[in-house]
């Protein structure tokens, strides 16, 4: 009851607030495993993929076109919102990857920013967004529901933030265990001494951008029914609050960034229904970023040398 009474002070009480916990939890889960892929990638490539949230999008598309205006079953178009997720990032990746290579961090950026902008103007010519025409992507898991410490919890839900925590833990066990995982830290500190010791560049290269996009995949196909809409634009945003994730984590370490982009959920969600604040909840990235940022970074020492000392 004290508990109760508590939270009453700040105008929900907690029967209120656990769905949007639940809910936040569950956008978290997507925004981590995004995050995650995103930081696989750029510790093996240096690329910051700002295109994460498109490629999700188009592949989503393409599964909403094969269960309504085919026969493809349900199963198949799920696995090839998945697949186009790694195919169109592996092409991105071979196909400019290489010209990038020794370019500037912030190069390699735009590069994919601009792929990014290339698959939103797609979209939204072959599937225009307006007027009474709503998509929708509906996953089976979203029928199945259950009570858990007195909230209903969808199947999809829990498949989003079990998901994000299983890939975190395979990318780490990944990256550390594996000759693959090695040859991708290896590259991201120093690509040309690496491929003087032998290490096919390109394969592992490839690896790092189809194993990404298969992740990117995933969100994009987990997103649309948390949303309860295929709305590709949103989709394609959903880079920013990954990137907050990512940068949570200093776009280094995985679990950093998995709790970054719970966080994220969370703080997006519970605002919601507080009238003072919900209409500033999609800063919440930026603002826990920065702070994270801020708190990692408290511990450097900033020295000053002097000419001749």
């Amino acid at each position: 009851m004290t508990d109760l009474l508590a939270l009453s002070v700040f105008g929900v009480d907690w029967q209120f607030l656990k769905p949007f916990i639940v809910i936040g939890l569950a956008f978290g889960g997507v925004y981590a495993l995004s995050g995650v892929g995103l930081v696989v990638l750029y510790r093996a490539t240096g690329v910051l993929n700002l295109a994460f949230g498109a490629i999700g999008a188009a592949g989503a598309l393409i599964a909403y076109y094969l269960i309504n205006h085919t026969s493809c079953p349900e199963w198949l178009a799920f696995t090839v919102c998945v697949m186009a997720g790694g195919v169109v990032n592996l092409a991105y990746g071979m196909v400019f990857g290489p010209a990038f290579a020794r370019r500037d961090p912030l190069v390699k950026m735009m590069g994919t920013l601009g792929l990014a902008l290339i698959l939103l103007g797609l979209m939204a010519w072959r599937a225009p967004a307006g007027g009474a025409f709503a998509r929708f992507l509906p996953l089976p898991s979203s029928e199945h529901r259950y009570d858990i410490l007195g909230t209903s919890v969808s199947l999809t839900q829990i498949i989003a933030i079990v998901l994000a925590f299983a890939i975190t833990a395979a990318a780490s066990i990944f990256l550390r265990v594996t000759k693959l995982g090695t040859a991708m830290r290896a590259l991201a500190n120093d690509r040309e001494i690496t491929a003087t010791l032998g290490v096919p560049v390109r394969r592992v290269e490839a690896a790092a951008w189809f194993g990404s996009g298969l992740a990117c995949g995933a969100a994009g196909l987990l997103l649309p029914d948390l949303l309860t809409s295929l709305d590709y634009t949103a989709l394609t945003f959903l880079v920013i609050a990954s990137l907050a994730a990512a940068l949570i984590g200093r776009l280094q370490s995985l679990w950093a960034t998995l709790f970054g982009g719970l966080a994220v959920g969370l703080a997006q969600s519970v605002a919601t229904p507080y009238a003072s604040i919900s209409a500033y909840r999609s800063a919440a990235p930026f603002v826990l970023a920065i702070a994270a940022l801020l708190f990692l970074s408290r511990h450097r020492v900033v020295t000053v040398s002097r000419a001749g000392a």
